[in-house]
């Protein structure tokens, strides 16, 4: 079978090369091209297009980019055209991503939809969209399932990939110390536009821990000079594609929104979550946006697990303050500690990645 997966960003890179792994353990003849990146190419997909070259932040960030984005979509659909896949296989990436699920629509191409939009935080008139054009929804997010059941529209939970990461991740042997002082791990995103904004907030508190060791996870995929640059003769190091050890080893994190927080969180390392971005975008995004937190560890929950800095929050006094607080035992870390085992408990422990590439297969065979 022929395999078309698009995915536009570091995580959808990483879930979607375990995809491919499991593609290729259930179809011994997989043929799977793709958009992703890294780790995407190395499971053995054909890579297309990096996703450093697709991935553009915010509302204003997007129309400055008109331009590359239609280039991309048009350059996209060719591809996919000239390779007649059996399956068309789409992860998050939704503005994107579902204006291809509509055009293969009307190329007859079948289309799985392999973690859903966040069409219940905004937009959720894109369920229309996805009704239409997405042969199956696999979700990943508990209550995806009940969010789609009132839109009539029947998905599958496949579990969240992450679990079996991270699981598999902490059964292997620690790697070597990455410091011999306790460390407070900086993830600053994956994307140079958020690094530059919040990598510079983090390092305000540099000076104020002189006890801790700071390190900044590199994204493999970004330049060593970009965060060089930005943390100048600052006593702080860079761990290059070693995030999942630094977590391992850290006593606390400053973390970007995002992905990122629900693998701290898995790992079990208290937390401080970070968001900043353009100003425009920020205070569009309140207007549209509907959901009472932005990080997906208190998403999940349902409540306030772990602090989260937004906009004018993410500053220095606040840093400070939030960082202290979940560094010292207190009642307040323990409870982290018991809302982190809920977490686990609430996404459960099916075998993601095996489970959605058995549901593409189905319909690539159909």
């Amino acid at each position: 079978m022929k395999y078309y997966i698009i995915a536009g960003e570091a995580s959808g890179d990483l879930h979607g090369s375990n995809l491919v792994k499991k593609l290729k353990e259930q179809d011994i003849q997989a043929d799977i091209r793709c958009w992703g990146g890294d780790k995407m190419q190395e499971a053995g997909a054909v890579l297309v297009k990096h996703y450093r070259d697709l991935a553009f932040m915010g509302f204003v960030e997007v129309i400055k980019h008109l331009g590359t984005i239609f280039k991309n979509i048009s350059f996209c659909k060719s591809d996919i055209k000239a390779y007649k896949p059996d399956v068309l296989v789409l992860i998050d990436y939704p503005g994107f991503n579902l204006r291809i699920a509509k055009w293969a629509k009307l190329q007859g191409i079948k289309t799985v939809y392999y973690i859903s939009p966040q069409v219940w935080a905004w937009k959720e008139n894109r369920v229309k969209t996805i009704k239409e054009c997405v042969d199956k929804m696999l979700v990943i997010l508990p209550f995806e399932v009940d969010f789609y059941k009132k839109w009539n529209y029947p998905v599958i939970y496949t579990g969240h990939p992450l679990v079996e990461v991270v699981q598999q991740e902490k059964n292997e042997v620690p790697i070597d110390s990455l410091s011999d002082r306790p460390i407070i791990a900086l993830l600053p995103g994956s994307r140079k536009q958020e690094i530059q904004v919040k990598l510079p907030l983090m390092l305000e508190v540099v000076d104020d821990f002189p006890e801790y060791q700071f390190i900044v996870a590199q994204a493999p995929s970004l330049p060593n000079e970009l965060f060089e640059n930005i943390i100048g003769d600052k006593k702080v190091l860079l761990a290059k594609s070693q995030t999942y050890n630094l977590l391992k080893q850290a006593k606390a994190g400053l973390i970007t929104s995002g992905t990122a927080t629900l693998e701290t969180a898995l790992f079990g390392l208290p937390q401080v979550v970070c968001y900043k971005g353009n100003a425009f975008s920020f205070w569009l995004a309140t207007k549209l946006v509907k959901v009472k937190y932005i990080s997906l560890v208190n998403l999940i929950m349902d409540k306030m697990v772990v602090k989260e800095l937004i906009q004018n929050d993410l500053n220095k006094s606040n840093l400070i303050l939030e960082l202290k607080k979940i560094l010292q035992e207190s009642p307040s870390l323990q409870s982290l500690r018991n809302d982190y085992a809920q977490l686990w408990s609430k996404l459960g422990d099916k075998p993601a990645s095996a489970t959605a590439a058995a549901e593409i297969i189905k319909i690539a065979q159909q």
